[in-house]
Parts: C-alpha cells; structure tokens; sequence
C-alpha cells in the first residue's frame, strides 16, 4: 500500500510559480507510475499530468503543457508540481496518485490518493 501527502500549495498571484510536493510511503514508490489531477469547485476532477515510475517521460494537458513540469526523485519517495506562469483557472485542490501502468489520464486508472492541497490563483 502507498500513503501519498501532498503539500506546497497556497495563493499565488496571476503569472506566479508554485511548486507541489507528494511524499509517498512505502518501499515500492518506484514501481509505480504518478499523476497529478486536480479539482474546482463544482467541476469534475482533470487530469494535469502523469510521470512514468523511472521519471524518464512525462506528458501533460493540454490546458497545462509548457507552464507546468512534473519530475521525481525516487531516493527521496518525492514526485513534483512545477507550476509556472499560472493562471486564475489553475485554481483548484490538486491531489497525487499512484497507477500500477504509466499513460493514463483517467482517474479510475490510479489506486492510491492524496488528500490533495489547494492552490488558489488570483487575478
């Protein structure tokens, strides 16, 4: 089982950086793939972006490619949220999760959560 909390999120202004972390528990971090999603008040959760389990690939959104980078670091059981030139309709609470099988963008494919950390972008 993984244990996944997330933390760095807060308010930023329009065009600033955020950086999110998910520190996992467990020995087996590495064997599995990690996303990001996040969710606004009164919309679905959307995916943001996936890292296969060695860090080696990654793809994103649409809605967030070129501004939002995600990485790993597999001695540390830590993945990453860089989040640039952010924009009001970032706004949500953005979780981590762990998939056994890197690539997917929906929500079913992943087994372990995070609470999630609110990140809230002003204008």
């Amino acid at each position: 089982q993984v244990q996944l909390v997330e933390s760095g999120g807060g308010l930023v202004q329009a065009g600033g950086s955020l950086r999110l972390s998910c520190a996992a528990s467990g020995r087996t971090f590495n064997s599995y793939a990690m996303g990001w999603f996040r969710q606004a008040p009164g919309k679905e959760r959307e995916f943001v972006g996936c890292i296969n389990e060695s860090g080696t690939s990654a793809y994103y959104a649409d809605s967030v490619k070129g501004r939002f980078t995600i990485s790993r670091d597999n001695t540390k059981n830590t993945v990453y949220l860089q989040m640039n030139s952010l924009k009001p309709e970032d706004t949500g609470v953005y979780h981590c999760a762990a998939s056994e099988i890197y690539g997917y963008s929906s929500a079913s494919r992943y087994t372990y959560w995070g609470q999630g950390t609110q990140v809230t972008v002003s204008s």
